[in-house]
């Protein structure tokens, strides 16, 4: 398996909830929506796999637009060092990474 289908693999494990260094961020404007709305972008960005050419060129599953309650939002996934400080060394290694996705309105980007 490449690095990049490990990150892809990894990603979508983050998208559902189910990897061990990972966090899950919604921005202000996501938050002023209520938990009702939070909880819904979850659920869409677990669901979302409109992965094309256009948003994802280097096939990594790391970012994605949707619409929710008429709202266009966007999600994206980066790579940390296991205490949020730098850049992860390699993206690929689970062992040294944290991911951070984060939530946001399309507004707020």
């Amino acid at each position: 398996m490449n690095n990049t289908e490990k990150i892809r693999l990894q990603n979508d494990a983050l998208r559902l909830g189910m990897v061990r260094n990972g966090l899950f961020h919604v921005t202000s404007g996501i938050a002023d929506q209520g938990a009702g709305f939070v909880m819904r972008a979850r659920q869409q960005v677990a669901a979302y796999n409109n992965f094309t050419l256009d948003n994802d060129p280097y096939g990594e599953h790391d970012f994605g637009a949707f619409e929710l309650d008429g709202q266009k939002l966007f999600f994206k996934i980066d790579y940390y060092d296991l205490e949020t400080r730098a850049g992860s060394p390699d993206p690929a290694d689970p062992d040294v990474t944290c991911r951070v996705l984060t939530v946001m309105l399309a507004s707020e980007y």
